[in-house]
């Protein structure tokens, strides 16, 4: 029968999702088209930030990162956030191949969790943008480049907090497998716990050594 829960791979196994369809694409292809294309923009970026001689190799980096956690936020997450019924597509769209395949190790995405889908909905609408200007604030070294990746990378680091609370307190059990659960849930998460983090340090720094010297220079004039 189209669309009993005993057609899908997602845990609990009585959650409900009518008209479900089954992947067409298999996890080779579709973890390894993203991949590539991750790769893809992050050379691109690396190339073009090299062509100016202000941009440290941090600074290449960090552009890096925009770039790619950018369009991820924008493309992905943004699908996810305004495609509600994801998992009745039958094209074989790639977008929807991701999440069909990425809810094996949360399937809090597949049900539409409201909490989930707020986040996700948030950080595409606002994050995305925010971190391809980080890209520009960076090139152009605007003097808010700093503040500017500093509030992002509070802003992951409280979407991802909120990701995982939610999950621990509703019970941690919205995946297929332990390899599901490590892969995906943990791992294709904990870049954007560790790299904000640590951009969050070294802004907190930059921006207290900058105010720092203005109030030297402040009181050297007096």
């Amino acid at each position: 029968m189209e669309g009993s829960f005993q057609e899908h791979p997602y845990v609990p196994r009585d959650l409900k999702l009518p008209g479900f369809v089954p992947l067409s694409l298999s996890q080779s292809t579709i973890v390894g088209v993203y991949g590539i294309s991750s790769l893809l923009v992050v050379s691109l970026v690396w190339l073009f930030s090299g062509r100016s001689l202000k941009n440290s190799n941090i600074d290449r980096w960090l552009m890096c990162w925009w770039a790619f956690t950018g369009l991820t936020h924008i493309i992905l997450e943004g699908y996810f956030a305004f495609s509600p019924e994801f998992y009745q597509d039958k094209t074989a769209n790639y977008l929807a191949e991701v999440w069909k395949e990425y809810s094996k190790g949360d399937s809090r995405y597949a049900a539409r969790d409201a909490g989930t889908v707020v986040v996700e909905g948030l950080t595409a609408v606002f994050e995305g943008p925010a971190s391809l200007l980080a890209v520009y604030a960076i090139a152009t070294r605007k003097s808010y480049s700093y503040i500017l990746q500093f509030a992002i990378s509070l802003g992951q680091l409280y979407g991802t907090a909120v990701y995982f609370l939610t999950a621990y307190l509703e019970g941690d059990n919205f995946a297929a497998s332990p390899y599901y659960y490590y892969a995906y849930y943990i791992g294709a998460n904990a870049s954007w716990v560790v790299i904000p983090t640590l951009i969050s340090i070294r802004c907190w720094k930059k921006i207290c050594a900058a105010i720092q010297v203005q109030g030297q220079k402040k009181t050297k004039a007096r």
